[in-house]
């Protein structure tokens, strides 16, 4: 079990290690390394999703390892409570930014429009505090949109198998 501990609680997670191996080693490496401590929930959509894990609070990026093989074929789809490997227009190219889908949002899959987004585990427990980020006042910052406008800061992730 992994726990995402934030300023507005936690959220625990179980990984889908047998569908999407390669993106639950890389989040277990960036949680090894401490790379989510001091991250933020940049991106806030409502109805939408939750995505963190790459950036400070003055919206910097943080460095990442090389990105990862896209999984979006395991099978897995991206419904609400679901974890999922952001990504750029390039299908092979998650690092350390994953996202937390707030709906059931079927054009995030594979095939939907494009190879899709890696699902690669689901909140165990938790969800209140996602529907709480979910929920706060967002605006620009940084040159990115949707930014909360009250930092949502990821205080550690941990392993707690």
């Amino acid at each position: 079990m992994i726990t995402i501990k934030t300023n507005h609680g936690d959220i625990s997670v179980e990984l889908f290690d047998d569908k999407a191996p390669i993106s639950c080693e890389n989040f277990r490496q960036y949680i090894n390394d401490k790379h989510f401590d001091g991250t933020i929930f940049h991106r806030v959509i409502p109805n939408f999703m939750i995505q963190g894990g790459g950036m400070d609070e003055n919206m910097n990026a943080k460095p990442n390892r090389d990105p990862i093989k896209n999984e979006a074929d395991n099978g897995e789809k991206n419904v609400r409570g679901t974890l999922a490997m952001a990504r750029t227009g390039v299908v092979d190219s998650a690092t350390s930014q994953f996202f937390i889908n707030l709906n059931n949002n079927d054009f995030l899959n594979h095939g939907g429009r494009d190879f899709g987004y890696a699902v690669f585990g689901k909140v165990s427990d938790g969800m209140a505090v996602v529907d709480k980020i979910a929920a706060v006042v967002t605006g620009n910052k940084g040159g990115h949109q949707d930014v909360p406008l009250d930092t949502v800061t990821i205080v550690e992730v941990t392993i707690d198998d």
